[in-house]
């Protein structure tokens, strides 16, 4: 996975996918952790972002999805167990492929990343504000409608 220390942060190249279904979208935390973010996961060395996408949520819940367009460049500051971090996330528009029961309710369902379990569930893109979703913008680009390209900057004032 491309995650190493760079000088005051740790760096990580995230692939994440915007997963819709009706007027929900799917959103997974880890056990443990107090929010919710976007599946995806670290991008290996050699692969592609688009495949790292995919890979991630088949490993992680079973999920076959077909990655569509790149609609979300971030340059993402934060601070997580105590430690800053630098994270450029590429967030793609995808589609869930298949019968997955994934597809069927409204969760929770459980999945796996090493040894740490995730939780995923479906939200209403419209209700996102009172979900602890980070990054934090992701409240108000995922309510609308229009997931057209662009490149934000995060910086959480913790971050440094």
């Amino acid at each position: 996975m491309i995650s190493f220390d760079a000088g005051s942060h740790r760096f990580h190249l995230r692939a994440a996918a915007i997963v819709v279904r009706g007027d929900d979208v799917l959103l997974h935390r880890a056990e443990g952790d107090d929010f919710w973010a976007l599946p995806g996961g670290r991008v290996e060395s050699g692969e592609e972002a688009v495949t790292a996408v995919a890979r991630e949520l088949h490993e992680e819940l079973g999920l076959v999805i077909q990655p569509g367009p790149l609609v979300l460049l971030v340059e993402n500051f934060f601070v997580h167990g105590g430690e800053r971090q630098h994270e450029v996330g590429l967030y793609f528009t995808a589609e869930a492929q298949g019968g997955s029961p994934v597809l069927a309710g409204p969760g929770p369902y459980r999945g796996v990343e090493g040894s740490r379990e995730l939780i995923f569930a479906w939200f209403p893109r419209s209700a996102l504000n009172q979900v602890d979703l980070r990054p934090e913008f992701l409240v108000g680009a995922l309510a609308g409608q229009d997931l057209s390209f662009r490149h934000v900057v995060q910086r959480d004032r913790h971050a440094g």
